[in-house]
């Protein structure tokens, strides 16, 4: 028993019809096709996570420098009050 009660060959018969249709160099196109679509999706994946990673590290600079300003212009204030 094969895929889902489909035997072996059976798959062989339904590849054969589909090669007999398509013929092996539209097939071929095919595959290369797909394959160029899943590679484009995976890096269109991959720049993504790395743009929110981006993102998040300039959210932290500007939140570390945001504090860093407010403690030096406390600090500031409070050598003018004296």
């Amino acid at each position: 028993m094969g895929l889902g009660g489909i035997s072996i060959w059976q798959l062989v018969i339904i590849l054969a019809i589909v090669l007999l249709l398509f013929g092996s160099k539209k097939l071929r196109n095919i595959g290369g096709d797909l394959g160029g679509a899943v590679k484009g999706f995976k890096k269109a994946m991959n720049d993504g996570a790395a743009e929110e990673d981006t993102k998040k590290i300039e959210k932290q600079e500007d939140a570390a420098f945001t504090a860093e300003d407010t403690e030096k212009a406390d600090a500031d204030k409070e050598k003018a009050d004296k």
